[in-house]
């Protein structure tokens, strides 16, 4: 049976939505500093103590455009739609860690290994074990902060909805937003770094975070006309008086 408009929406939305938290996890393992990949001189910041360059996890990339798919899925498919999303990506992201360790017991072959002395990784398997290896805390840290901060973002959103009705889609969007990056930013830093073998002080366990909040906030607010023409598109698109109802029913 041919899928109608609201499944194949639905379908589409869920993969990209997937797509980006599974690669998000993978990178999200890699500090950057800002400065440094636009080729600027270090800002020297100081924050809680530390000083130099601004830096962020690689999965900064992402987690915005994640939590704005939340928005736009929850809009349309409601609070269960998401969660049972939420649910099932978390699932996806340890059965991809799962084969990823697998992958890493694998024996390399003995040519593999120095395959890229010239280019400076002298231990192929070292270098795959210490990027996908990335340990049982920042996987821990990582999936509670995605769950909690989704869940967070779901309960929000719906909250805002049913006191401002179908107006203010910027406020419930970005606002829930916030909020969920805020836990987002923290936890998952304080888990995998801190609690975990790095051992992260407190001072750069904040500056950390916050400098990463403070990004994924500012990215947030600027996808907010993002969320609108999305909604202007998915309205044309469906028919939005049977799509909370008949997901609702469904899941």
């Amino acid at each position: 049976m041919p899928f109608d408009r609201f499944t194949r929406l639905f379908i589409v939305l869920s993969g990209f939505f997937v797509c980006n938290a599974l690669v998000a996890e993978f990178v999200g393992i890699k500090i950057f500093a800002l400065e440094d990949t636009f080729g600027l001189s270090p800002f020297n910041w100081t924050l809680f103590n530390q000083t130099g360059s601004l830096s962020f996890t690689a999965g900064v990339l992402l987690w915005p455009i994640v939590f704005v798919m939340t928005d736009i899925i929850n809009e349309y498919y409601g609070q269960r739609g998401v969660r049972f999303l939420s649910y099932l990506t978390a699932c996806l992201i340890l059965y991809a860690f799962a084969f990823t360790y697998l992958a890493i017991l694998l024996a390399p072959a003995h040519w593999w290994i120095g395959i890229q002395a010239t280019n400076g990784v002298a231990d192929m398997q070292a270098a795959f074990r210490a990027i996908f290896g990335q340990g049982m805390w920042i996987v821990a840290g990582s999936l509670g902060a995605f769950l909690i901060s989704q869940i967070i973002d779901v309960t929000l959103f719906q909250f805002i909805k049913r006191v401002t009705g179908q107006r203010y889609l910027w406020l419930r969007a970005t606002g829930s937003t916030l909020v969920s990056q805020l836990i987002d930013s923290f936890f998952v830093l304080y888990v995998a770094f801190v609690l975990g073998p790095q051992r992260w002080s407190i001072d750069l366990f904040l500056a950390v975070g916050t400098v990463n909040y403070i990004y994924k906030g500012v990215v947030a607010i600027m996808l907010t006309p993002v969320i609108y023409l999305a909604h202007k598109w998915i309205d044309y698109y469906l028919n939005i008086d049977r799509v909370t109802v008949k997901f609702e029913k469904q899941i």
